[in-house]
């Protein structure tokens, strides 16, 4: 398999975390690792004079930052093939770049860098904006395996980010939850209002059914839950994560940014969840 799976490094503790993570999913899938580290000269692209020498110590600082994480994935996953590459150019732009031939995108969910956007998750969420394949954002301490993962499906076109999850399922022999969630209506005390629930909750689930149908016959193996919920999407996919070993998501498209729902969704998981978070592009997206 020539994808390979690319993980950004900083040297930080989550990152390291990270690379960990990567360095178990190349060996579920059977892929070859690549570490990148990039060295940003200056804060938001604002050119500053930089001397030869101070140059040549961010090349070196980055070269050990590198190679300690090399150690890592070395340690976690001996038998797999990993490479390194120092970038000259900001993070997320190159990440971005590299995931036009990735499998995976594999991110910490925050970095150390003395500027707000590493501490806060910009680089996880600009990343999951302009990223070309799905972007993993490892959150959540070390716990037991669950053998379960969650995926929210929204019953739009959701083909892209459901064959990601059975996919998923299939190389950790976990159990799939495909998480639906509906808000709660306004009027809930009106006559007949209970009957309504449970007539609308059931056509939730049978579309849901309907929905997953087509992977539940290519991963026969894989055991499906459906789970339908009364409850703001991304608030039932950060509760969810509680008891998964990842979560997954589809990502708004990438032409607009237009979709509030699903752009909330993917904020809320990045920030809040348990574990880590997985955002799929759509079927046909392509980077920006």
């Amino acid at each position: 398999m020539s994808d390979p799976i690319i993980v950004g490094t900083d040297g930080s503790v989550p990152s390291e975390r990270a690379v960990a993570w990567a360095a178990d999913e190349a060996a579920r899938y059977g892929r070859d690792l690549r570490i990148v580290h990039a060295v940003e000269k200056w804060a938001f692209d604002v050119p500053l004079n930089i001397a030869p020498g101070e140059v040549a110590s961010l090349s070196r600082e980055g070269s050990e930052v590198l190679t300690a994480a090399e150690r890592v994935a070395h340690a976690r996953r001996p038998e797999v093939p990993v490479s390194v590459e120092l970038a000259s150019e900001r993070t997320v732009r190159a990440l971005a770049d590299r995931s036009e031939g990735a499998f995976e995108l594999v991110v910490g969910h925050r970095g150390l860098g003395g500027f707000g956007e590493l501490l806060l998750g910009s680089v996880g969420l600009g990343a999951v904006r302009h990223a070309a394949c799905p972007v993993v954002v490892v959150r959540g301490g070390p716990g037991p395996e669950h053998r379960e993962i969650a995926v929210g499906i929204g019953l739009g076109d959701d083909s892209a980010v459901l064959e990601y999850a059975f996919r998923a399922a299939k190389v950790r022999e976990a159990r799939l939850r495909v998480v639906h969630a509906w808000p709660f209506p306004e009027a809930l005390d009106k006559p007949g209002a209970a009957a309504d629930l449970k007539r609308v909750e059931e056509r939730a689930r049978w579309r849901v059914i309907e929905a997953h149908a087509p992977m539940r016959k290519r991963f026969p193996g894989v055991e499906v839950l459906e789970d339908i919920v009364q409850d703001n999407p991304a608030a039932a996919l950060v509760a969810a994560s509680r008891d998964v070993d990842l979560v997954i998501a589809g990502s708004h498209p990438r032409e607009g940014l237009a979709v509030p729902r699903a752009r909330a969704v993917t904020h809320a998981l990045v920030h809040h969840a348990h574990c880590p978070v997985a955002v799929v592009p759509a079927a046909g997206a392509s980077a920006s």
